[in-house]
């Protein structure tokens, strides 16, 4: 239970990543706050879950791209919980495209729920953490992304680096507050993200082939690591990138 009593955000909740790492964190004692955008029917199973496992979820529909949602999010676990405790900042897009003829929209878009989204929920929960005084831990979601590149991901590759970045900013900023800002950098896991690229077999062949250790990655392996990393296990880690890709970017090198 490392999580026990404590009140945790999930942003991106409802599928993938996000809803593994909502349920890792109840399972670890957790109440948690379940952010979505227009997938309601999903994050209510999410809920559901939580409930059955005897904590407390509550649910909040939010852009994370629309700065106004982030402290509205972090107002309704207030209000339900009575604190926050643990961000964990995982809603993202990632629609591939080419470079040579990438819609300003699409690039626009795309940095605004990945990065700017990071962004806004990580200042608002580290602003209520610090008037709480007791510390906290903000895990952001990047990639191993931030590390390769993608030729159709020069979009999405970039806000991943930055989130990274951010992180290790965040860490010095908020350190004497007793704040702990950390990013996984994930590698390729099968979700709703990816599903039509990875139905390719050859391509899954390839991708798979990569990875030192046999398989593409689940939400699970990120999940578990989430919790790592919100938990007084990870007490004295700040500002770290912790790649969780089964061995891939090595093997890329």
């Amino acid at each position: 239970m490392l999580l026990e009593g404590r009140s945790v955000l999930v942003t991106g909740a409802s599928r993938g990543i996000g809803r593994a790492v909502a349920l890792a964190c109840a399972r670890a004692g957790a109440d948690v706050a379940l952010n979505h955008w227009r997938d309601a029917e999903a994050v209510a199973a999410v809920a559901d879950e939580i409930a059955a496992l005897g904590r407390r979820a509550i649910v909040a529909e939010g852009d994370v791209a629309d700065e106004a949602s982030a402290p509205a999010f972090v107002a309704a676990a207030v209000e339900a919980f009575g604190k926050v405790d643990v961000l964990v900042s995982n809603a993202g897009i990632c629609p591939f495209h080419g470079f040579l003829d990438m819609p300003a929209d699409l690039m626009r878009r795309t940095t605004e729920v990945n990065y700017f989204g990071t962004f806004y929920m990580a200042q608002a929960a580290a602003n209520r953490m610090k008037a709480q005084g007791a510390g906290g831990a903000i895990v952001a979601m990047s990639s191993i992304s931030a590390l390769v590149g993608g030729g159709s991901q020069t979009h999405y590759t970039p806000t991943k680096a930055a989130i990274h970045s951010l992180m290790q900013s965040c860490a010095i900023a908020l350190g004497p507050s007793g704040i702990r800002c950390n990013s996984i950098l994930v590698g390729t896991v099968e979700t709703d993200i990816n599903k039509d690229d990875l139905s390719d077999p050859g391509k899954r062949a390839a991708m798979t082939a990569r990875v030192p250790l046999g398989r593409l990655g689940r939400p699970d392996d990120i999940a578990e690591v989430a919790v790592f990393l919100a938990s007084d296990m990870a007490r004295y880690m700040t500002g770290s990138a912790v790649l969780v890709d089964g061995g891939a970017y090595v093997n890329l090198q």
